[in-house]
């Protein structure tokens, strides 16, 4: 068994020089240039039927805005990506399009590079958002009808602007200080810079129609009766507010936290120099959320940082594009391992001792009986994260711990619908609770009387 290192490590903050967290924490992929914009566009055969707009969740019209991108037109451009997804310049920089979008790509067949449609995207809503002019959209006339949405993320936001669009007033709640969620909180620092979140969040909003209340939480300050007794519909839009347990011992121990609380502290630090971070970092888990807890945990100044995932690269929900990512930027991946200890001395992390791990059998894992240790200071948990069901009452209705709906998000509740995370059977994708918060401002419309 290998031995674990005795010297201790600690964790501290300023590891690098100042000018290292600027580099480190930019934009991990360089907007299209004009020239390369229109030499990417023009490598669309724009298919009648693309492949591509049918794989993506909100159903953009990839050939029409491609096509006016070739025009130069962005405006129009920008116009079909957010007619059909209000957060498509987020989607643009965080969408697995690897294997959405671009995996359906036509290129495919013929060559190994399927058109940037993703990079495309990008460039077409950045110049909106960088010049914005008239408004795209306008508002309905005022129909009296008024709407809770519970939730400021990518489900909640999409709803509340579908519903304001229709002429709907929109009291648009959020437990935290700013709205955005995951997309605010929960994503690499490094895939949404300059603050770009918000500037999305400012044009979604500039719709008119909703009214925001952050720091107002279900079940602490709103209840579901209460917002259904002043409202005509509720859409939830709650998030996973949940952290699985590893299913060993979990210490009270300096230096184990919940990775996306880490992301959080990232993402809303001014100072990135004030964060502190382990000399060796381990991450337990194998999806999104551990990859950008540990290459971050690098770029701060970690020296050796490893995600341990349970099963083999295949089955981790990562795409095979993040985990290239993580290895290109120092992070050791190791597969088949489950951890068995979390290693203590004086109230501080020293590590973790993992089991080596091998299929069954008939299905599940099991223990090879071989068992190694990884020095750390510092191990982020990043094993999935749950809905908690009691701020929305025992009413609502599950199914697999997530909220049961129907196609157009409808729950168990009279007048209350569902989207994101939250609802069941979902993939925990950005544009598919984007793609369930328009498909439920269109029901709750129609369940209001509107056309």
């Amino acid at each position: 068994m290998e031995a674990i290192a005795s010297r201790a490590c600690g964790i501290h903050a300023a590891r690098l020089n100042l000018a290292d967290y600027a580099v480190n924490f930019s934009d991990s992929h360089a907007p299209l240039t004009r020239p390369q914009a229109l030499i990417e566009a023009e490598r669309c055969y724009y298919c009648h039927d693309a492949p591509c707009a049918t794989a993506c969740p909100t159903g953009i019209d990839i050939p029409s805005f491609i096509h006016r991108i070739a025009q130069d037109n962005h405006r129009g451009a920008a116009r079909a990506i957010l007619e059909a997804n209000p957060l498509g310049g987020m989607c643009a920089r965080v969408c697995p399009t690897e294997v959405l979008c671009e995996q359906a790509c036509v290129r495919n067949t013929n060559e190994d590079k399927p058109v940037e449609i993703g990079a495309l995207q990008r460039y077409a809503t950045d110049a909106l958002f960088h010049a914005p002019g008239a408004p795209l959209f306008t508002r309905a006339a005022p129909t009296g009808k008024r709407v809770a949405v519970v939730g400021a993320g990518p489900a909640g936001l999409a709803c509340a602007h579908g519903l304001a669009m229709r002429g709907h007033d929109v009291a648009l709640f959020d437990a935290r200080p700013k709205l955005g969620g995951l997309n605010e909180y929960g994503l690499a620092s490094y895939k949404t810079t300059n603050g770009f979140a918000q500037q999305e969040i400012d044009w979604l909003l500039s719709i008119g129609g909703i009214s925001v209340r952050c720091n107002q939480r279900l079940g602490r300050d709103i209840t579901l009766d209460g917002l259904l007794a002043t409202h005509d519909a509720v859409f939830l839009g709650l998030g996973l507010a949940g952290v699985n347990a590893i299913g060993i011992a979990e210490p009270q121990a300096a230096g184990l936290r919940n990775a996306v609380d880490f992301i959080a502290e990232l993402r809303q630090a001014t100072d990135l120099s004030a964060v502190p971070v382990g000399r060796r970092v381990v991450v337990i888990g194998g999806g999104m959320t551990a990859v950008d807890a540990a290459v971050q945990a690098r770029k701060l100044g970690a020296e050796e940082v490893a995600i341990v995932y349970r099963r083999g690269a295949s089955a981790m929900s990562a795409s095979e594009v993040e985990q290239r990512w993580a290895q290109t930027h120092g992070v050791t991946i190791r597969h088949w391992a489950a951890p068995k200890e979390i290693l203590c001395e004086g109230g501080e992390v020293r590590g973790v001792r993992f089991a080596a791990t091998a299929p069954r059998e008939g299905g599940g894992l099991a223990e090879t009986g071989e068992q190694f240790e990884l020095a750390a200071d510092m191990v982020l948990k990043a094993i999935g994260q749950t809905y908690v069901a009691e701020p929305a009452g025992a009413a609502i209705a599950l199914q697999g711990g997530r909220i049961a709906t129907d196609a157009e998000g409808r729950t168990s509740v009279a007048r209350v619908w569902a989207g994101g995370d939250c609802r069941a059977g979902g993939r925990d994708l950005t544009v598919e609770a984007v793609e369930h918060g328009k498909v439920a401002a269109r029901s709750i419309h129609a369940a209001l009387g509107g056309a």
